[in-house]
């Protein structure tokens, strides 16, 4: 929401109709949820046509009115819970997160989608951002289904070292390199660090391992310097 509303004053920010925004559901700090939209309605929230006539769209209160755009446990709690409610009444079997624009449609490989993806926006904000994987997770564990497949690691593929800076406000280190995976510490926007591999297997995308050894880091919030 970029801001801490509650679920009344999201309705209300959306009821005019001049405003051409809206999603199907909102979730408040205090664990809340509202229905502005009807699931069987196009909400008007993504900033794309397409991807709004076939997603159910979610706004989630901030209670940290700056990125990485904290959400309040009990806002998570229920945005998990909601989302597997979601998925069992419409027949979705697994919720798919492969952090991966490119797969945009294709709902076989990936069937969640972010504001980001289709604007110059922040939305959801990283803190959320980084949450989509261990949110598909717990969704599945609900749903009774194995969460997407952990990528197979060989060794990595040993590249010439190169420096990367971090561009997310708060970064996981993970132990392998999947959002899956084990976190093992945090890096923090700004600082630089030295990659000294990238993985290989089915699957992986995108990953650098630090010399360090704390893990792998995805390069999605970083940028070469």
């Amino acid at each position: 929401m970029a801001g801490n509303c509650t679920i009344e004053t999201c309705g209300e920010i959306f009821a005019p109709t001049a405003r051409q925004a809206s999603s199907n559901y909102g979730v408040g700090t205090d664990g809340r949820v509202g229905l502005y939209v009807n699931e069987s309605d196009r909400s008007w929230c993504s900033s794309n046509s397409e991807n709004d006539n076939r997603a159910v769209t979610i706004e989630v209160a901030n209670d940290e009115n700056k990125e990485p755009w904290h959400v309040s446990d009990k806002a998570l709690a229920a945005l998990i819970e909601l989302c597997a409610d979601i998925c069992k009444r419409n027949n979705i079997k697994k919720l798919l997160w492969q952090n991966d624009k490119k797969l945009v449609g294709q709902v076989d490989k990936q069937n969640m989608t972010v504001h980001r993806w289709f604007a110059a926006k922040s939305c959801p904000g990283d803190y959320l951002y980084n949450k989509h994987g261990y949110i598909s997770d717990e969704v599945n564990k609900r749903l009774g289904t194995s969460s997407a497949t952990t990528p197979t690691v060989t060794s990595p593929t040993v590249t010439t070292s190169y420096l990367v800076k971090v561009t997310a406000s708060v970064l996981n280190v993970r132990a392998q390199p999947t959002t899956d995976s084990k976190v093992t510490t945090t890096v923090k926007n700004g600082e630089v660090y030295t990659i000294i591999g990238e993985p290989t297997g089915t699957g992986a995308k995108n990953w650098g391992k630090l010399k360090s050894g704390a893990g792998w880091i995805s390069l999605d919030f970083t940028q070469r310097v």
